[in-house]
């Protein structure tokens, strides 16, 4: 703990309540922003992951999203409904299931992730160039730290 940081302090001193009002305060923004495209933050970073890495299984897209399998599955089944991702048996192993953007999705994306760059930008603008490195470096270095977390946050 933060030898600044005690139980009896103001909660806005904690950084994990900082970290999940921003996200929510991001979700809103993103959500006013993207209504007219249908798509959820999930599955924005689905078809921009496939978009990039087109024939992924969705074992490793999960993996790359940071996300279960099980969650990623959903995401991809709503978005396959749509006609915005299509996936097809793997030619190496035919039990793995690769993921592919369509030209419906390739579509809704060249409309869609501009305005998610604006939602983006719109985060960081009050903070100066310099700033805004140190933060995405400050985030990577608390996001990427070694060691699992299981369920417990052990």
């Amino acid at each position: 703990m933060d030898p600044d940081l005690r139980p009896d302090s103001p909660i806005e001193q904690f950084p994990g309540y900082l970290i999940r009002r921003l996200q929510q305060i991001l979700v809103a923004r993103y959500t006013a922003q993207t209504e007219d495209f249908g798509v959820t933050p999930l599955q924005w970073a689905a078809l921009k992951t496939a978009q990039a890495r087109p024939g992924l299984d969705q074992s490793t897209l999960a993996r790359d999203m940071a996300l279960d399998t099980s969650t990623v599955a959903g995401v991809i089944d709503r978005l396959e409904a749509r006609g915005l991702i299509t996936r097809k048996p793997s030619l190496q192993d035919r039990r793995v299931r690769t993921v592919f953007i369509t030209e419906e999705g390739s579509a809704l994306m060249a409309q869609a992730s501009p305005v998610v760059v604006d939602v983006q930008n719109w985060l960081m603008e009050p903070l100066e160039a310099h700033e805004r490195a140190q933060f995405l470096a400050t985030l990577r270095k608390l996001v990427d730290r070694p060691g699992p977390v299981d369920d417990k946050g052990n």
